[in-house]
C-alpha cells in the first residue's frame, strides 16, 4: 500500500499534507490529479500517501485557511493562500490551454480508444484465442479520429445486459467461460466503490462473465475485496495518448505544467500487458471463475444498490476468512 503499511492513518495523512505544501510552493497551481500524481504514484515509497487519504489531508488544508483553491475548466485548482493573484492567473494561463484540451470530449474518446487497440492487439497476438468487440477500420486511417468499434454482444443465450450495457471486451475461456473485459484509460486511481467497477461487476453478474479490469492504477484495496471475488486486475502504470497527440502529450507529462509523467504514445501492447493477456488470464481465469461464483451472491447485492459498499467489503473479507459474516458492525470494518 502507498505511504507505507507500518505507519498509520494519521501520519500519513500528516506526509500528505506537507508533500501537498511543499508541492504549492515550488508548483504555485495545481490540481488534484497533479497532486495524485506527484504523491500517490511518484516518490520514494514512504512518502506516498494514497489518493483517499490525500484528499483528506487537502481539505483539512483548505479548511484551515492554508490552501486556497478556484474553479476553472470543471475542475478545482489549488494554490498557497495568499498567493498573489497575478501569479495565480499566470500559472492558470499556462495549464489551463492543456488541461481543456485533454477534457474535450472528442480527446477523451479517443484516449478510451488508446487502451482499448493496445487490447485488441494483444489478444489478437494469439490466433487460437475467441474474443469478442474489434475495430473496423484500423488500417484505414490514424488515431486523429475515431475508429469504428464492433461491440461484443449485449446478451448470451437466455441472460442479457440490462440497458444494453456492452463490455469492451468479451473473453472465451474453454473451461471458465465468459469474462468480461474492461478498459480504463484515466487519470483517477480505480477503488472498489467507484461507479466504473460498479458497472463492470454489474454487467459481469448479469452475464455471467468473470470481471476483468485493465486501468492505469488500481488501488490496494480494490486487490484486497475484489480478489476474493474472482475479479482480475491489471495496472497499466502508464495513460495512453494517441499517436496524433504526441505534441499534446509532451505538454501533459512537462513535470512545470501537468506533471502526468506516465503518459505514453500510441496505441500498442506493452510487455507487461502482453503477458497479462496471453498468459496470465488464460492461467487464472478457472479459479477467477470459482471464487465469481462463491460470491456472486454479494456481487449482485452490492451492484444493484441492496448493499452497500462498507457492508459488501466487510461480508467477502468475513466469508473470505471462515467468519461469520454478521458476527461485528459492520462499521467496524477496516477495508482500506
Amino acid at each position: 500500500m502507498a505511504g507505507g503499511a507500518e505507519l498509520s492513518r494519521q501520519e500519513r495523512i500528516q506526509i500528505g499534507r506537507r508533500r501537498i505544501c511543499n508541492i504549492l510552493a515550488s508548483h504555485t497551481v495545481a490540481s488534484m490529479r497533479t497532486l495524485e500524481q506527484k504523491i500517490s504514484d511518484a516518490g520514494p515509497n514512504p512518502q506516498r500517501v494514497d489518493p483517499h487519504l490525500l484528499t483528506l489531508a487537502l481539505q483539512a488544508l483548505v479548511r484551515e485557511g492554508v490552501v486556497s483553491s478556484v474553479e476553472e475548466a470543471g475542475s478545482h485548482w489549488y494554490y498557497p493562500a495568499g498567493t498573489p493573484p497575478d501569479r495565480v492567473a499566470s500559472r492558470l494561463g499556462e495549464m489551463l490551454p492543456i488541461y481543456r484540451r485533454i477534457s474535450a470530449h472528442d480527446f477523451k474518446m479517443r484516449l478510451g480508444q488508446a487502451l482499448e487497440i493496445a487490447i485488441l492487439r494483444g489478444l489478437s497476438a494469439e490466433p487460437a484465442l475467441a474474443f469478442f468487440g474489434s475495430f473496423l477500420d484500423l488500417e484505414d486511417h490514424g488515431d486523429e479520429r475515431l475508429y469504428r468499434k464492433e461491440e461484443p454482444p449485449a446478451a448470451i443465450g437466455n441472460r442479457r445486459i440490462p440497458d444494453n450495457g456492452r463490455f469492451d471486451f468479451l473473453y472465451s475461456h474453454l473451461s471458465a467461460g465468459f469474462a468480461g473485459i474492461e478498459a480504463k484509460n484515466v487519470r483517477p486511481w480505480m477503488y472498489p466503490d467507484r461507479p466504473e467497477v460498479r458497472d463492470l461487476l454489474r454487467k459481469c453478474v448479469f452475464l455471467d462473465a468473470v470481471p476483468v479490469l485493465i486501468a492505469r492504477r488500481i488501488h490496494y484495496s480494490t486487490f484486497s475485496v475484489l480478489n476474493h471475488c474472482g475479479v482480475l486486475l491489471h495496472q497499466s502504470y502508464n495513460q495512453l495518448f494517441p499517436e496524433a497527440d504526441r505534441a499534446l502529450a509532451a505538454l501533459a507529462a512537462d513535470k512545470k505544467l501537468l506533471g502526468y509523467h506516465d503518459v505514453r504514445v500510441g496505441n500498442e501492447p506493452d510487455a507487461r500487458l502482453r503477458r497479462f493477456l496471453l498468459e496470465h488470464l488464460p492461467s487464472l481465469l478457472p479459479d477467477a471463475r470459482a471464487s465469481f461464483e462463491a460470491n456472486k451472491d454479494l456481487l449482485e447485492a452490492f451492484t444493484v444498490g441492496r448493499m452497500p459498499y462498507l457492508e459488501f467489503a466487510a461480508r467477502v473479507k468475513r466469508r473470505a476468512h471462515g467468519e461469520p459474516e454478521d458476527a461485528r458492525p459492520f462499521a467496524d470494518e477496516e477495508i482500506q
